[in-house]
């Protein structure tokens, strides 16, 4: 055919009425076996799909999740982008992603753009302050879920990482090797993971009866001007930190740009490709991004079951992987 086929093309070469082809693409279980294998071989010969945005004219929803994360080239998002459009496509949904870059404008931009297409839900890696900017579709039905770190203003479930057993995970392997000079290089401060996960860091060192620098405590945007600067304060001084513990893996990636051979121990924050073929291997705190991703459409089907309910917060472990690099006894 020169032009789309429609669904009365199907009924005329399956010799059936309107009715029972929509009851067919619609996914009706009363149409007679016999029948029904005459409309679906109409329906492949003539390749038939379904018009969506007919469909959501009629249903005021286009059968799809936004998901809008910090930016979806870094592996912890782009693994949760995977984990999203599995589950979607078992519940026959599209995917629609976009990036913030930690742009807090470009957060609600992207947002808002997603919303303005109807889509069922949303999964939100927030950034900016507050995201009050979505009670308006909040309010008209959709279901939202933070994932990564909590939303403001509004509420809605979230999905979390457990920041701060991972940084007790972290410290406690490296006071086990003998090490007391332990500098943290963790990210923005602005960014909710990165002062929960120096709080944490402050906290175990504490309990444990372990002096803080504060010299060697430092957050930023992990920049390679930054990540350089913190790198030679922490380990050209004369009383060089023993140990590091990063807050990321954007900054473990800067730091190890810079310094290949690391003259400390090293335990980052979040997994990195091929972290078991350097030499020596890096040891991480792995956070879970695969079962963040299905715990938030978990969470987001729930919601669209029942709207009212209370919102919810899940915390995913996390676990540690020695490799080599944090295990670098103190001598």
């Amino acid at each position: 055919m020169t032009r789309r086929p429609t669904m009365k093309d199907v009924a005329e070469a399956a010799g059936v009425a309107l009715k029972t082809v929509s009851r067919v693409v619609n996914g009706e279980t009363t149409v007679a076996p016999e029948t029904l294998g005459r409309v679906q071989a109409a329906i492949d010969r003539l390749g038939y799909r379904r018009n969506e945005g007919a469909r959501q004219l009629r249903q005021g929803r286009s059968q799809a999740i936004g998901l809008v994360v910090r930016d979806i080239a870094d592996p912890f998002f782009a693994a949760i982008g995977k984990a999203v459009e599995t589950r979607a496509e078992e519940d026959d949904l599209v995917v629609m992603i976009g990036s913030s870059h930690d742009d807090p404008a470009r957060e609600r931009d992207v947002a808002l753009g997603f919303t303005a297409r109807r889509p069922n839900a949303l999964i939100l890696a927030p950034i900016a302050k507050r995201q009050d900017y979505l009670l308006p579709d909040i309010s008209d039905g959709l279901a939202v879920c933070a994932v990564d770190r909590p939303a403001q203003g509004i509420a809605c479930d979230a999905v979390l990482s457990d920041n701060a057993v991972g940084i007790r995970l972290a410290v406690e392997h490296l006071l086990k090797q003998g090490h007391r000079r332990i500098g943290y290089l963790g990210d923005d401060p602005a960014v909710f993971t990165a002062r929960e996960r120096v709080t944490a860091f402050r906290a175990v060192m504490a309990e444990h009866g372990v002096p803080v620098d504060e010299h060697e405590v430092r957050l930023g945007s992990p920049s390679p001007e930054f990540v350089t600067s913190v790198m030679r304060t922490m380990l050209d001084e004369s009383d060089p930190v023993t140990a590091l513990i990063t807050g990321n893996n954007r900054i473990t990636l800067e730091v190890l740009k810079r310094h290949p051979s690391l003259p400390a121990a090293l335990v980052a924050f979040d997994d990195l490709e091929l972290a078991e073929l350097l030499r020596p291997g890096l040891t991480v705190v792995a956070q879970d991004p695969e079962a963040i991703g299905r715990t938030a459409m978990s969470l987001l089907s729930d919601r669209l079951a029942e709207p009212l309910r209370e919102p919810r917060e899940i915390r995913v472990p996390v676990r540690l992987i020695p490799r080599g690099s944090g295990e670098t006894l103190l001598r």
